[in-house]
C-alpha cells in the first residue's frame, strides 16, 4: 500500500491539527516514508507521536525533481514485498505539481493499492481566497523560462480568463516570485484583475487581488524568495 500524506503549507509549522485526523492512525502502519529529503521527511514525521520503529530508524527514500523514471520505479519494491509506504511532499499534497505523480503512475501500474489523503494546498488555497470562479479553472505550473514564450503564455491565459472566465493559475519559484509579478504587470492588460497569494497558512499569509492598474499605483510587495501562487480572472 501506497499513502499519499498531505503535508503543512508552512515548513515551520508544527501544528498537526491542521492536517486530517485519520494521519494518526495510518502513519504508526508505515514501514517507512518516500520524501523530498530526508531531512524534509525526519521533520515530518516528528509531528505524530506514534511510529512503527524510532524516529531515526524509519527507513527514507529520496524522490524529487532529479529522480528519474529508473530511480522512481526502484522505490517500489519494498511495496511489492507488501509493506506500507507514505510519500510526501514538502508542502501540500503528494503528486500535485510534486514529481510524486510519476510514483503514483508506476505504482498504480505495478498493480499497488495507492490511497489519497486530503490536506492543504495552495493551489486551492488561493483560489479559493482569491473570488474568482472556481467553477472553471486551469492549472499551469511554472510558465516557460524563456522570456518571450512566457510573455506570450501570459496573454493566452489573459484571453482565456477573460472571454471564457476560466480562472488561470501559475506559479514560479520563490526566488522569482518577485520577477513574474512585474512581469505580469508589464504584460497584462490594465482593467485585468491579477491575484497573488504568498506564505499560504503561515503567519505573514497575503493575498491581493487587484487590477493590474491599481497594482501599478501601489508600493509592490516584495515577494522575493516567497512561495506564491498567481491567478488570472474576470
Amino acid at each position: 500500500m501506497l499513502y499519499l500524506l498531505p503535508n503543512l503549507l508552512d515548513p515551520e509549522s508544527r501544528d498537526a491539527e491542521l492536517l486530517p485526523a485519520a494521519l494518526a492512525s495510518i502513519i504508526p502502519t508505515l514501514d517507512g516514508l518516500i520524501a523530498e529529503s530526508e531531512k524534509a521527511g525526519r521533520r515530518y514525521l516528528k509531528l505524530f507521536p506514534a511510529l512503527k520503529r524510532p524516529l531515526q530508524e524509519t527507513p527514507i527514500l529520496l524522490l524529487n525533481e532529479h529522480t528519474d523514471d529508473g530511480a522512481a520505479k526502484s522505490l517500489l519494491e519494498p511495496l511489492k514485498k507488501g509493506e506500507i509506504w507514505g510519500l510526501v511532499s514538502d508542502a501540500g499534497l503528494p503528486a500535485i505539481a510534486d514529481p510524486g505523480a510519476t510514483l503514483v503512475r508506476l505504482a498504480t501500474g505495478a498493480g499497488i493499492p495507492v490511497r489519497a489523503l486530503l490536506g492543504p494546498c495552495s493551489i486551492i488555497h488561493a483560489l479559493m481566497l482569491s473570488g474568482f470562479s472556481g467553477q472553471q479553472f486551469t492549472f499551469h505550473g511554472y510558465l516557460p523560462k524563456d522570456r518571450e514564450a512566457r510573455q506570450k503564455k501570459l496573454k493566452n491565459m489573459e484571453k482565456s480568463a477573460l472571454s471564457e472566465d476560466y480562472t488561470q493559475i501559475f506559479m514560479e519559484a520563490p526566488y522569482r516570485s518577485h520577477t513574474l509579478l512585474a512581469e505580469c504587470l508589464e504584460t497584462l492588460h490594465e482593467s485585468t484583475r491579477l491575484a497573488v497569494a504568498w506564505d499560504l497558512d503561515c503567519p505573514g499569509e497575503r493575498v491581493i487581488v487587484a487590477p493590474v492598474a491599481t497594482w501599478k499605483t501601489r508600493t509592490i510587495p516584495q515577494i522575493e524568495k516567497k512561495p506564491a501562487i498567481f491567478l488570472i480572472g474576470k
